[in-house]
This record gives structure tokens, sequence and C-alpha cells, in this order.
């Protein structure tokens, strides 16, 4: 646990010694510093030492700013182009004294900077700075006290003012991408309203736990992941899920913590809390893939350290070069020195790290949690996307799926409303289904009399002084009533209605495919992407539901563990597959795809067999993490093309082979080149968008 602090900057540390900002002592905090409540959690993460950094390169650059004004006044060449002329008793000591405080003050972010690198072995972007400033200083200082040659005192001074620009705008910009984090610890609110024998007390968030009731009141914050026990209110989910539709919840459905209560007040039965909480394992999940690295980042992570070697290759190499038929030595060093700061691996070591860091938190704000970077990235090759049905295509409950009257006297509406009035006090889902298209019909309840239960066959019951039932076929074989032929919808479950024993309607029932599924695979066949389902349902209803969806094809009556079969069959068949399930029963096929995209309600977040958790458990999303993906990936392509293409072309112009045709780089516009493409890479990674 972080015990240590920096009295200057604040932040936290494991053990001992002194601040790596500052270099300031760590003092010891008294008792425990950690904390689970996310919000909490801010003041110690990585944004703090963010932006801290961001704050020290702003304030060196503009102290560096001001010193090098006089520098360039003072510097022959400046008169020169600016066409003036004066001078100053003593002015190259001047020079050296006001250049000497911008190389150490500064340039000390890069002194340091060296001497880490050095020790861990990994000479990278601050040990070519430091080489690069520090020969260009030693050899001007030589030169101030006797040695012939030239000083150029004002392209140091410049250099080091645009690296330390560069590298702050750098900061700038991971701290973006870190405040995302932030965001999310800050949705908890800081107390709760918790209710206990009868009396309600404010309490600290940190004091509540699993199976405390607590009241939320309109326009709250969620204060911990839950059950509603009373009450029904809409949900703002945005920030959480992505959703940007108010959720209508009641009593028995799950809240996030985080989520904001519409008008309605609500009891809630505490369920998740602290590291349980789905708030937390969000956070968990991001900053896990955040850190990792796909195969991607590690290529451009041994391509920085290879351009680290070639960089200084280079520079030695320019630097014998133009020291036997270059001009003077003072050229030769300036040819290093900009070959050394334009090859700075800069951009390419930023390049993938900032485009993970902003897709990894942008995605976790639309819904899609990223748990393996390599399969993320790899969504763009997807060929085809096999979802499960059960709760994946359909909503996992059985609808009115169709209605058909034999007694022309009775409507759709009057057949409903008497199935309702047997079925309102079942908890069947049947008569779930039934009761719910009744809402939608808005038809009005009857008073039922005598009811009872047909075992195994149905409801009977007498409404206005008829006997009205409502029976399975079972029923009508045994008392051998017979069904007017008329065109039934067989695919799925058939409740008849009897009214004196006469068939006057059949009701179908069947699992309601979502509004979304039908969007979702027009979507994805308009990406060229072929969309199956795999399903233990029988072939009558999967056939059903496939047609009606336009798919290209689907597995039906398949147990969980031969979906890992089905998925290989595809695989065989050159296709590259996702698979999207709900984590559970599907986890064997899941494992098995190049994608594993799990669909989970709000708070099941850890399905440990897939790769990416769509939060919605919108079958829409899964277009929306391809597209995401592609666009991930060609931002990748566009920074790491521009991070060594502009490589490519500086470096053998900064070493001077346009020399004799007069093109030549300088330090100081070498290093603004350099500081360009470090701002390019940042700024193109925040023009990253998720597409919904």
């Amino acid at each position: 646990m972080a015990k240590y602090q920096c009295p200057k900057c604040g932040m936290r540390y494991d053990k001992p010694g002194k601040c790596t900002m500052d270099g300031a002592t760590l003092v010891k905090v008294g008792g425990d510093v950690s904390h689970n409540h996310p919000s909490e959690q801010k003041k110690h993460n990585h944004s703090d030492h963010h932006k801290h950094m961001a704050e020290n390169f702003k304030k060196r650059f503009i102290v560096s700013m001001l010193v090098t004004l006089p520098i360039l006044f003072l510097s022959p060449l400046i008169q020169q182009v600016l066409g003036i002329s004066f001078r100053v008793a003593g002015d190259k000591f001047i020079l050296w004294t006001l250049s000497s405080f911008i190389f150490f003050y500064g340039g000390w972010p890069f002194l340091k900077g060296i001497f880490e690198e050095l020790k861990k072995r990994q000479p990278g972007m601050m040990t070519l700075i430091a080489l690069a400033i520090s020969v260009a200083y030693i050899y001007s200082s030589a030169v101030v006290f006797g040695l012939e040659g030239k000083f150029f005192f004002w392209e140091l001074a410049t250099l080091i003012d645009i690296m330390l620009l560069g590298h702050w705008i750098e900061m700038k910009s991971i701290l973006g991408a870190s405040r995302a984090l932030e965001k999310l610890a800050q949705l908890l609110p800081d107390t709760a309203h918790l209710i206990k024998d009868g009396k309600i007390t404010d309490v600290k968030i940190s004091e509540i736990k699993s199976g405390d009731l607590i009241l939320i009141k309109a326009g709250e914050k969620i204060p911990a992941d839950g059950i509603i026990m009373d009450g029904s209110s809409y949900l703002d989910e945005s920030m959480l899920t992505g959703e940007s539709k108010p959720v209508k919840k009641g009593a028995g459905d799950q809240v996030i913590g985080g989520a904001i209560n519409g008008v309605s007040i609500l009891e809630i039965k505490v369920t998740g809390t602290g590291e349980a909480s789905y708030l937390n394992k969000v956070i968990k999940l991001v900053k896990d893939a955040q850190a990792s690295k796909s195969k991607t980042q590690r290529l451009a992570d041994r391509a920085a350290k290879w351009l680290t070697v070639i960089a200084i290759t280079a520079g030695a190499t320019t630097l014998v070069y133009w020291m036997r038929y270059g001009p003077s030595l003072a050229f030769a060093i300036e040819r290093m020195a900009t070959v050394m700061v334009i090859a700075c691996p800069h951009a390419l070591g930023l390049a993938i790290p900032l485009v993970s860091a902003v897709s990894t938190s942008l995605s976790a704000k639309n819904g899609l949690l990223i748990r393996n970077r390599t399969a993320f990235e790899n969504s763009r090759k997807i060929t085809t996307v096999v979802f499960d049905k059960t709760g994946t295509l359909t909503e996992g409950n059985f609808g009115v799926n169709s209605i058909v009257i034999f007694d022309k006297t009775y409507s759709e509406k009057k057949v409903i409303e008497l199935a309702t009035a047997l079925e309102q006090n079942s908890e069947h889902p049947i008569a779930r289904g039934i009761i719910k298209k009744a809402e939608q019909l808005g038809v009005k309840n009857s008073r039922v009399v005598n009811f009872k239960v047909l075992k195994g066959e149905g409801i009977e019951g007498k409404i206005r002084g008829k006997i009205i039932k409502l029976v399975s076929q079972k029923h009508l074989i045994r008392n051998k009533i017979k069904v007017p032929k008329s065109t039934v919808d067989e695919v799925g479950t058939l409740v008849y209605l009897l009214v004196n024993n006469l068939v006057v309607g059949v009701i179908t029932l069947a699992d309601e495919i979502r509004e979304e599924s039908f969007e979702a695979v027009k979507q994805l066949q308009n990406l060229g992407i072929k969309c199956w389902m795999l399903t233990g349902d029988n072939q009558k209803t999967s056939k059903a539901v496939s047609d009606k969806l336009n798919l290209d094809g689907y597995f039906a009556e398949v147990l969980p563990h031969e979906k890992l079969e089905k998925i290989k069959e595809l695989q065989n068949n050159k296709e590259f597959v996702a698979m999207t399930g709900d984590g559970i029963n599907d986890a064997p096929a899941l494992a098995q795809a190049d994608v594993g995209i799990a669909i989970g309600s709000g708070t099941d977040v850890a399905a440990e067999t897939a790769d990416i958790i769509l939060v919605n458990s919108n079958p829409k999303d899964v277009t929306s993490l391809i597209l995401f993906g592609k666009a991930t990936h060609t931002k990748i392509i566009q920074n790491l093309f521009w991070a060594t293409g502009y490589n490519v072309v500086a470096i053998p112009l900064a070493a001077g082979v346009l020399y004799n045709m007069g093109i030549l780089i300088s330090p100081a516009i070498g290093a603004a080149l350099m500081s360009l493409s470090t701002v390019i890479v940042a700024v193109n990674a925040r023009l990253l968008k998720v597409k919904r």
C-alpha cells in the first residue's frame, strides 16, 4: 500500500526514497492511504503524475523561453537576420551564463532521463536529447573559454525550449486520456441514505455494505450496485454504458452505482460495493487494458529501440564524416546534434500507447469493455459474427408472437382481455407474455370467479357468466375438441382460448426477437460480415428466427460443449470468427473464437473467457465495436506512418546529404520538426471517436 508521499507534489509511493519528479525526500504518511471507494482513488492515480509532469514542463518552458530572448538578441546570427548590430562588453560570457541556466534548468528532465534510461539499459529519446544538448553545450562552452570554433548557444536554447514545449503538449494529451478514468471514479456520490429500523441516516459511502437498504431521491446518483425493492424510475446510465436514453427500472431490476435517478424515489438493496461494484470492475478493466500491450504495440517498442540505436550510430557517423570533410568542427557537431534530435523515437514511442489509452477510455464510456487489446485490434479482421440466440438476438423471455381468431365476433383485444383475466395472478413466463401484450393494447381487467388450475393443461374461470379456458393442445386432444382449420404460427408455444368449450382463438407465444437485432444484422452484412446463429433451441424455432433476421446461417440443437466445435468448423473454412454470447454457457465458444464478445447486463462485467464485454446487451454494439476497432487500427497506422516516415526523410537532411545543394536543417528546426511530429501523433490520437 502507498505509505510515502512527496511533500512538494503530493505523489504517493510504496517505498521510501526520493520523488521521481522533484527529487524531494519522501515523507511517511500516517495510516494506510489506500481506498476502496473509486472517487478517492484519484488521490494517487496516474493522472496526478501526468498532471504534475505537464505543469513541470510548462513551468520550465515558460522560464526557459523568457531567458532565451536575451540570448537571441545577443547572438550575431540573429542580429544579422534582424538587420541590427550591437555589442555588449563580455557578451559571450553573458550568453554562456544564460545558456548554462537553460541547459541545467530547462534541460534537467532530459539530463535526469538519460541516467534513468541507461540504468535500465534501455536508451531512448531522453538519451538522444541529452546527448544532443550536452554536446552542443560542452562544445560551445569550450569555444567561449578559448577553443577555436563558433558557439551556438541560441540553437541550444531554442532546441531545449521546443523540446519542453513538445513534452508539455504530449503530457496534456496523455492527461486527457487518463482523466477519462478519473471521471468514472467521480461518478459515485460521497454519501448514501441508509434505511435502518425504519429510520433514514446519511452515512459515508464507504460505510454501506452488501444487504443494506438505501434510499435514492430524485435526481441523485446511485451510490452502489443493487436491486430495486420499491419504486420505479428512469435512470440515466449514459456515463456508465453509453446508452443515451434513460432506462426505465422497477422492482426487481438491477441498478448500477453511478447511474443518475430520474424523478421518483427508489429503495434499493445493496448487492455490490467497493471492489465488487460494477464501477470498480470497469476501472480495473480499463487500467489493465491500458497497461497491457498488444502485438502491434510491442512491435512499435522494438522499432523505437532500434531507432535509438540507428540515431546514435547515424549521429556518430555524421560527426566523423563532417570532421574529416566538413568546413569546421562546429559544423560537424551541429550536424550530429541535429541528427540525434530529429531521430528521437518520441513520436514512434507515443504513436500506439496514446491511441491505446484513448481508445480504451472511450470504449469504456460507451459500454465496450476491452479485456484483450490484441483481440480488440483484430476485430477489424472479423469476417463472420456468430450470435447466441436466447438473450442475445432475442429478449430471453416470452412474448405474444401472433393471435389467430376463429370466431369473428371476437377481436384480438377481446381475446387478450379474457386471457389476461385468467393469467393476471400467475408468475408463469407465458402469463407474463400475455399480460405484457395486454398492457400494450391497453385492455381492462375483468373479474374472474370459480378460478381453477387444470393440472398440466391450463387454467379455467368464469367471466360474466361464461366459462373461459386457456389451455394447451394436450387439453384439446384429451377432450376431443376440434380446432377450425386456419393458418397457425406453430413456431413457439400455442395456448387456446375456449369460451363455453368452443375454440375462439389461439395465441402463439415465443421468445421475442430484439428490435435492435434486425438493425445489427443489417449493419454487419452491409460491412460484408456474415451473421450466423448458434443455439440449443429446436430446428423449427431456430429457422424462424434465422429467416426473420435474414441470417447467413444457423446451428440449432447444439449443446454448450458442442458450440466450440461449430466455431472451429467456421474457422476451418478460413473465417475470422467473433462469437457473441452471454459469457456463461457460451464460455467454450467464446474462448475458441478469434474474438470473444460477452453480452452481459449491467453488472456482469467479469466474463473471464471473453475478450470484450458489451455492457448494454445490445447486438448493435457489435457493429460499433468492429467500426471502432477499425478506426483505432487506422489511427495506429497513421501514427506509425508519420512517426517513421518523417524520420526516413528528415535524418538524411539533418546529416547534410543535400548540403552541396544549399539544403540544411539547423538544430532548432530539427527540434521543431521532432516536436511537431510528436504533437501531430498526439492530436491524431485524440481525434479518435466511437461511431454508434
